[in-house]
């Protein structure tokens, strides 16, 4: 969604800046607009966070821990598990939980690529990256799988080899239009938002759900130029008014800082 950025993923302006807004706004695994949990069966969905004062999700993660320890290192259990733990606000033993299922299915990709997609969701990037690598070596024809090991690599300023990952991903399915969003945001989260805004134009044909998060993407990396006029009206062909006038308006707060135009000023330069 275009420049929203959570409390959490505000950590000041400077050099985390652009990197924040960018990674608020770009959703970097391949093909996933649905919010489903980070059990999901077809290993592209990114979790969806629930209520932790639900009653019946404690419940849900009680009956699930129980079947874990009757069951360790089972696969649909432990994704399972780890997505209720999620769900409560508990990313780090939930990301213990996918471990060890990446742990006792070392020699399955499917199921290594479930579980490194889940713990880019949670934020464990580095743990992800791992088993993506594991999962991609096993598969080296999954697309989806690059995709989401290129985000991992994202996620820890690797951009380079986030990028030849991308690029691998579209030698396997060129007309992917998840990955090439992907490799565009690459550029912005490394600050060349020159070359970002190239390639999302270049996918302004996009259809359907892919074609809302290209658009909100363009607008953001417009608007990281401060072309707020243009930003705002790319975003408003899917976004209500209150909610554009929000963005803009934290967006101009955070491009207002010195040390934020600087920094783009450099990457671009």
């Amino acid at each position: 969604m275009f420049f929203a950025v959570s409390a959490q993923s505000r950590p000041g302006v400077g050099k985390s800046a652009v990197v924040a807004l960018a990674l608020a706004a770009s959703v970097l695994l391949a093909g996933c607009q649905n919010k489903a949990s980070i059990s999901g069966s077809d290993g592209l969905t990114t979790g969806s966070i629930g209520s932790a004062n639900d009653t019946g999700s404690f419940k849900k993660t009680e009956e699930l821990s129980a079947a874990w320890k009757k069951s360790p290192g089972n696969a649909e259990i432990g994704l399972a598990y780890a997505a209720s733990l999620q769900q409560l606000g508990q990313p780090q033993p939930a990301s213990q939980v996918l471990q060890q299922v990446a742990q006792s299915n070392q020699g399955d990709a499917a199921v290594l690529s479930r579980v490194g997609k889940a713990l880019l969701v949670i934020g464990d990037a580095q743990s992800a990256s791992a088993t993506l690598e594991r999962a991609a070596s096993l598969n080296p024809k999954d697309w989806q799988t690059l995709s989401a090991l290129g985000s991992a690599y994202d996620q820890q300023a690797r951009y380079g080899e986030a990028r030849e990952k991308y690029q691998q991903a579209l030698a396997i399915n060129p007309s992917a239009v998840g990955v090439r969003n992907n490799l565009a945001m690459s550029y912005a989260l490394q600050g060349n938002l020159t070359e970002a805004e190239k390639l999302l134009r270049e996918l302004m044909n996009a259809t359907g759900s892919e074609a809302t998060r290209v658009r909100q993407n363009l607008a953001l990396v417009v608007g990281l130029q401060g072309r707020f006029d243009e930003a705002r009206k790319i975003a408003s062909e899917d976004l209500p008014p209150e909610e554009v006038d929000a963005n803009l308006k934290y967006l101009q707060q955070m491009l207002a800082q010195p040390d934020t135009w600087k920094q783009l000023q450099e990457n671009q330069g």
